[in-house]
Parts: structure tokens; C-alpha cells; sequence
């Protein structure tokens, strides 16, 4: 869950920061979708582990 919504942010961040000519916020955004598919693979590792379905 925590996965989706830093990805959801990073995609947010990286458009506005597109938007307005921020490279910071665009590296921000770039940064914290990445966060976000890392902890949505882990969350999915952690399930196959648990032995539940993904």
C-alpha cells in the first residue's frame, strides 16, 4: 500500500515539476516512484514468503 501512494507522489512531483521547468522536482518525483516500485516488490516478496497468494 505505501508502494502505490509514493509512486502515485513521484508521478505527481515529476509532472509538476515538468511542468513549471524544477529539475529538482522532477528528480524528487523520479526518485520517490522508484521508492514506491521497490516497496510494492518487496510487499509481494513478503507475501509469496507468507505463502499468499500475489
Amino acid at each position: 500500500m505505501a508502494g502505490e501512494f509514493d509512486k502515485a507522489k513521484g508521478r505527481i512531483k515529476k509532472a509538476v515539476g515538468e511542468l513549471i521547468g524544477n529539475d529538482k522536482l522532477k528528480r524528487e518525483g523520479s526518485i520517490d516512484k522508484l521508492s514506491g516500485n521497490i516497496k510494492s516488490g518487496v510487499d509481494k516478496v513478503k507475501k509469496v514468503l507468507e505463502g499468499k497468494k500475489v
